[in-house]
């Protein structure tokens, strides 16, 4: 007698005729209103701290924006600025390095106002 054979052997002597393999129950469980309610209340929770938790990280970055806004406004305002002394700057050695401005004569006061 082979392994197998053996097996089946010693099978058909546990289970008996007309007798199922599978245990077959009609009831299913089922969780009570109780148990479901604390499930809910669970649940509601954990949403309400998912929205939090995404309220407050569109918060952070709202704040970061407009951070980055004020920061972007005054490095405009300082740049401008500096345009505008450059300007300036540059004029003064342009007037002195021109041709009219060489040929002017200093004027002196003839007088002096009482």
């Amino acid at each position: 007698m082979t392994y197998s054979s053996s097996l089946a052997v010693g099978r058909s002597r546990a289970m008996g005729r007309n007798k199922n393999v599978t245990p077959y129950r009609s009831e299913t469980k089922r969780i009570g209103p109780i148990s479901n309610t604390i499930l809910l209340v669970v649940l509601a929770c954990l949403l309400g701290l998912l929205y939090l938790s995404q309220v407050t990280k569109t918060n952070a970055y709202g704040f970061e924006i407009n951070d980055l806004q004020s920061r972007q406004t005054s490095l405009e305002a300082e740049y401008t600025e500096l345009e505008l002394n450059a300007a300036r700057l540059q004029s003064v050695d342009r007037i002195k390095d021109s041709g009219v401005a060489q040929g002017l004569v200093p004027a002196e006061p003839e007088g002096v106002i009482d």
